[in-house]
């Protein structure tokens, strides 16, 4: 899933700042299992078991049949046969995500959360005057144990992109530094499909141009990555040498939020399409749900197998209010779109002009 900010990519470096990235292990789905014994230790899926649910989100239990988010449940099903699936609850979600925030919140103000399980942490001076990073994520993580019984990994490093990396490191219920000094060489290895934000299709470009690792965009100039990737093409040769200046913004403004999907092989049927798209609105709509972001612009990005892209667009007077209306409007486009079977290879749907729902609600209230 893509987010755009106004982040600013290329924010002028300042001194050596500590920061930390949590992320809880398997969220929904390890909620499920603390208020419910009978399925602890058990492969859980959160969704919707139905021919068209897709899985929201799936235990480690789970995920050792190869179970994963957007999965279609019928798919999910077929590979771990004793799956237990289990209805979302996502007022219970964003209630332990706000006693988690509250932890965050007493060891500093600079917090950047990113979805209801995870947050960029800025502890550079943090409340408790805990000297060392480690210790901080040490305190907070035994914290979110001791309240809400749920584990959490961190990850800890001198920027956002290589924190983000080190809690993926000793998942789950872990956590991993990563110094300044071990920074670049920690990149150099990485697949371009780790890079956080690397979607297959750009991971394929890359892949076409002979970029397969970190090295491999290290040893290209500025000017190469900027004309093959725009002004994204500056940020992969930064984070390719271990450099991310971008700041933990407390008041980060998100613009859009969207998910794609790259497809192993081509779609020629409609309803194919269609199911597949489902699972993009989902993890779409469950963005909006967890933050109470809703947006007026429904996006449907589509790639044929000749490579031709396409988007549309189709905005609505006030903010989309439900799943429903956002699968409405996407399947809408999708159809307009594809009146005739023709290979697709990708689709995509995006939400823009977000604001939060109570906001929305405040301005419908304003007397005309």
């Amino acid at each position: 899933m893509t987010i755009e900010d106004d982040d600013d990519q290329a924010a002028s470096p300042g001194r050596q700042r500590k920061i930390i990235h949590i992320d809880m292990d398997a969220f929904y789905a390890s909620v499920e299992q603390r208020d419910n014994p009978d399925i602890r230790g058990k492969p859980v899926a959160v969704g919707g078991s139905r021919e068209r649910g897709v899985v929201a989100a799936a235990s480690y239990e789970a995920r050792k049949f190869g179970v994963r988010s957007a999965m279609p449940s019928v798919t999910a099903k077929r590979q771990c046969p004793d799956l237990i699936f289990v209805k979302p609850r996502f007022e219970v979600y964003k209630a332990v995500s706000l006693q988690i925030r509250e932890i965050f919140a007493e060891h500093t103000p600079i917090i950047e959360p990113l979805s209801l399980d995870e947050a960029y942490l800025d502890v550079t001076e943090n409340l408790q005057s805990i000297p060392f990073a480690r210790d901080v994520a040490l305190a907070i993580r035994a914290k979110i144990k001791e309240v809400t019984g749920l584990n959490a990994s961190a990850g800890i490093s001198y920027n956002k992109f290589l924190a983000k990396l080190a809690s993926d490191h000793r998942k789950p219920n872990g956590q991993y530094v990563i110094t300044p000094e071990m920074g670049p060489a920690f990149v150099e290895n990485l697949p371009v499909g780790k890079f956080h934000g690397n979607g297959p299709a750009t991971s394929a470009k890359m892949n076409s141009l002979g970029l397969n690792t970190g090295l491999d965009i290290r040893n290209q100039s500025l000017e190469f990555m900027q004309t093959n990737f725009g002004k994204a093409g500056g940020y992969y040769y930064w984070i390719s040498r271990g450099v991310d200046n971008r700041e933990v913004r407390a008041d980060r403004i998100r613009k859009s939020v969207g998910a794609e999907n790259t497809f192993s092989t081509d779609l020629t049927d409609f309803d194919a399409m269609v199911v597949e798209l489902e699972a993009l609105i989902d993890k779409v709509w469950r963005y909006c749900e967890g933050t109470g972001n809703h947006g007026r612009t429904v996006t449907l990005k589509v790639k044929f197998n000749d490579f031709e892209i396409i988007t549309r667009s189709r905005s609505v007077p006030v903010a989309v209010s439900s799943r429903s209306d956002l699968e409405r409007l996407s399947v809408a486009l999708l159809q307009n779109e594809i009146p005739v079977p023709k290979p697709v290879r990708l689709l995509g749907v995006s939400l823009s002009a977000l604001q939060h729902i109570d906001d929305a609600e405040s301005q419908l209230a304003l007397p005309m």
